[in-house]
């Protein structure tokens, strides 16, 4: 697993521009599907997140010829243009290198840059906050593996795209489509205000369920055509830094609405009300 600072730190400080997705540049994508990629599975045998990361790359990766390797052999390869990488990277800021923040799953080319940091993004998505466990996140890395091909694709197709327009792009393009599925819910990731059958009715005129993380996990591995779930980041009780939301569908991944606020005393680590109204208004 790497540790990634600066270019990360500074997309993580300024946070207007690391809540948008990772927009690579027509040259970059090209470079991309000329490689052969290196999904990075640690050392540990044990590691949940490298079971999944192997069984979803196995399972769902289709954009270009891959193997595995191991993080030594990352070392050896990641000068090379011939490459692109796949992992789950720790992400902290450069201010304080010994208390990790945020785990993301990322897409890389490999290439003669100055540092891992530089190296060039085709997707970065927000899989875990560093403090929690690793079986309360690792169920979603197949889903997350295939929006971030999903991602790549939609890039490589519409080169109108940015930084800029991509969050607008995701939340209009299935504006209304929520309609014929059921939102699934856990209910500690709600706000407290909202997060029984009643309060959460009153906003939310769709259909929906307060379930396990059993229930979740059940719905993506059969890929159930129905059924979109809260992939929520968030940091706990530590104020200023970010919780991210995003509603995938467990059949394709695909974003039916993304979302993310400042954690603070006002706005907890929770699905907050103001975002409920905000996402079924668009």
């Amino acid at each position: 697993m790497r540790k990634i600072s600066l270019i990360w730190s500074l997309l993580l400080c300024f946070g207007s521009v690391w809540a948008q997705f990772e927009v690579p540049t027509a040259d970059v994508i090209k470079v991309f599907f000329k490689t052969k990629t290196c999904f990075i599975i640690d050392d540990n045998p044990f590691s949940e997140v490298n079971i999944q990361l192997k069984s979803a790359a196995q399972k769902f990766w289709e954009l270009t010829p891959f193997e595995f390797i191991s993080v030594d052999e990352f070392e050896k390869r990641k000068k090379s243009s011939t490459y692109s990488f796949v992992s789950v990277d720790d992400v902290y800021f450069d201010s304080d290198k010994n208390s990790t923040k945020y785990k993301f799953l990322c897409v890389y080319l490999g290439g003669n840059f100055k540092t891992e940091s530089n190296m060039l993004q085709l997707c970065t998505i927000p899989l875990a906050y560093s403090e929690q466990e690793e079986n309360e996140y690792a169920y979603k890395i197949g889903t997350l593996l295939i929006l971030a091909q999903n991602h790549i694709e939609l890039v490589k197709n519409n080169p109108n795209l940015k930084k800029s327009n991509i969050i607008d792009y995701y939340n209009n393009n299935n504006k209304g489509k929520l309609q014929n599925k059921t939102l699934y819910l856990k209910a500690n990731e709600v706000d407290k205000k909202i997060n029984n059958q009643t309060a959460f009715k009153q906003l939310y005129p769709y259909s929906f369920k307060f379930v396990s993380q059993d229930d979740i996990e059940k719905a993506i591995d059969e890929k159930a055509s129905d059924v979109v779930f809260l992939h929520k980041v968030g940091p706990g009780k530590k104020h200023g830094y970010h919780t991210y939301e995003i509603f995938l569908g467990t059949a394709d991944a695909t974003i039916y609405y993304y979302d993310y606020h400042t954690v603070d005393e006002n706005n907890p680590d929770v699905l907050l009300e103001k975002e409920v109204k905000k996402m079924v208004k668009q």
